[in-house]
């Protein structure tokens, strides 16, 4: 079982939003021990969201999406997660009811009268028609739901808005309550230093030494070509069971001291246990 994320959005593909969902959801796994296993971007197009839908649907991963739950002409995802998961859109009781408690509150704030039936207010309802089968996701911002729905093995997918200030507090509370009891599971440890006047290529043999050593351990490297600010270095490192990967990163750095290569040492947070 992976941890999946979907961005939706014509406005991500074309530039005109900067995507913040990805940070964001890295951060609040890696706070709780969990690592997102891959990601994707979709515009607003229902054949490839359905298909795709479709897809991760079939492999039971724990799957967030993001984006297309409202009710206007270019919000599908209600609509493609219906067809993927096979079961017709209906009014879930729960969301109407929240819905309607949500237009109660805007008339009194703004002091008019409110008429449930009127078309505009009919056409908020369809904020509440979810794929048969589905639960709701409270959305402490406004109240407007989003919905989930259980996949094979295990599986699930949970569908939020794409405003980071409902989808964000909404995706902490599945974590937290379906999923605390997969939280710090696996210890794992990140270590890493800085790697002057070296290339990747030489380095290669010393990081497949260090894979083929401690197989609960992966190696990286990430290049940079530095700036004003930064001289041309490799971020050279370790990640996996924390015994491993402290075996393996001083062994790492023996082996660069008798290649007398430059480096330095990265005391960020990476250097943490991550459970």
């Amino acid at each position: 079982m992976a941890i999946g994320l979907i961005i939706i959005g014509d406005e991500i593909l074309s530039g005109k939003r900067a995507d913040k969902h990805f940070p964001k959801v890295v951060s609040l796994l890696s706070a709780r021990g969990l690592q997102l296993g891959w990601a994707e971007y979709i515009g607003d197009e229902r054949a490839r969201i359905t298909a795709t839908l479709a897809r991760t649907m079939a492999t039971g991963d724990i799957v967030f999406s993001c984006g297309g739950i409202g009710a206007t002409p270019d919000d599908h995802t209600r609509q493609c997660a219906a067809a993927a998961y096979g079961t017709p859109l209906i009014q879930h009781p729960e969301a109407k009811a929240l819905i309607e408690g949500r237009m109660i509150e805007m008339a009194r704030e703004s002091g008019t009268e409110l008429n449930l039936s009127a078309p505009e207010n009919l056409h908020r309802l369809h904020m509440g028609e979810f794929p048969a089968g589905s639960s709701i996701i409270p959305n402490p911002f406004n109240k407007i739901p989003g919905f989930s729905l259980l996949t094979g093995d295990g599986g699930a997918h949970y569908f939020v808005p794409g405003f980071p200030v409902m989808a964000w507090p909404m995706i902490e509370w599945v974590l937290d309550t379906h999923y605390s009891h997969l939280f710090h599971q696996v210890p794992r440890l990140e270590k890493a230093a800085l790697v002057y006047g070296s290339m990747e290529s030489t380095l290669t043999p010393l990081m497949e030494q260090i894979e083929s050593q401690y197989p609960l351990v992966k190696v990286f490297s990430l290049p940079s070509v530095g700036d004003a600010e930064t001289r041309r270095h490799i971020e050279l490192g370790v990640k996996g069971e924390p015994e491993q990967a402290t075996a393996a990163f001083a062994q790492m750095m023996a082996t660069l001291d008798q290649m007398t290569v430059e480096y330095v040492l990265l005391t960020t947070p990476s250097n943490l246990p991550a459970g």
